[in-house]
Formats: C-alpha cells, structure tokens, sequence
C-alpha cells in the first residue's frame, strides 16, 4: 500500500524528421548526456531524456525509432 513502487508515465512526443534531427548534447566538464532533438531551423535544443549508459540511448533510440548512427553529437 505504502511502499508499492508507482510507475512513472513517460509522455514522448513525436518528433519530425524533416523540421528535426536526433541528437545528444555532451558537457565537456561533467560529461553528463542528454538525448534530444535539434531544430534545424533555429538550432533549438529539445532535451527528450538523460542518457547515463549505453541502455538508456538504446531505450532512446526504441522509443523515437531513430538509429544510433543517426545521431549527431553536440557539445
């Protein structure tokens, strides 16, 4: 009752290919991830998820049906 551990739910939005592309953005101090969509417009950065290992970029990349190649980094 008390100590039942909840399920958070994830809303993902549906991103779009042609106005965005998949990318991670790097700190180059701390070295923390964060996976995201750039706006190829206006270079918007759109943060989508924390990326600590190899398993949560390949959870990114199942939940938003993007390839690991595809992905561009930015720093």
């Amino acid at each position: 009752m008390f100590w039942q551990k909840h399920k958070k739910h994830v809303e993902t939005k549906p991103y779009d290919a042609n106005r965005q592309t998949p990318a991670i953005r790097a700190s180059i101090c701390t070295g923390e991830q964060v996976a995201g969509f750039l706006d190829k417009e206006n270079g918007k950065f759109e943060e989508a998820m924390l990326v600590r290992g190899a398993a949560d970029l390949q959870e990114f990349c199942t939940r938003y049906g993007v390839k690991q190649e595809d992905i561009k980094k930015v720093w």
